[in-house]
């Protein structure tokens, strides 16, 4: 008889949280700017538990800041992003870790989308860097 295991809840947050700290770091050492980790679990209609999303002055550097986080997430907590996409364009990269979903913008591509209104119900906190 198979039994299906959910991952009990603080095992999820202990590792999510991990992999927050991981990102942010990775973000803040290339020089990412205003960056938000958006907390997303008390919506229902949330795709992840969070989102963390910061900007990049040029594609060059959204460019770096991507790789160097899937480096960084790989080396440290030992996951593979689910999925990415935007790195042919570069204006707003997505890197899709499941339950943390990681948004690189280019200023322009931030102010247009305005995702921090879009989710104006999560619990907001900011970064240095």
């Amino acid at each position: 008889m198979l039994v299906s295991r959910k991952p009990n809840k603080s095992f999820r947050l202990a590792k999510n949280s991990k992999i927050l700290k991981t990102i942010i770091q990775a973000i803040q050492e290339k020089k990412g700017e205003k960056i938000i980790s958006l907390d997303l679990r008390k919506i229902h209609e949330a795709v992840s538990d969070f989102f963390i999303v910061c900007e990049a002055g040029s594609t060059t550097q959204v460019r770096a800041i991507a790789d160097f986080v899937e480096t960084e997430v790989k080396h440290k907590c030992g996951e593979l992003p689910y999925k990415h996409e935007g790195k042919q364009v570069l204006q707003w990269v997505i890197i899709d870790y499941v339950n943390v979903v990681v948004h690189i913008m280019l200023p322009e591509t931030r102010r247009f989308y305005k995702l921090e209104e879009m989710w104006s119900d999560a619990v907001m906190e900011e970064e240095e860097g």
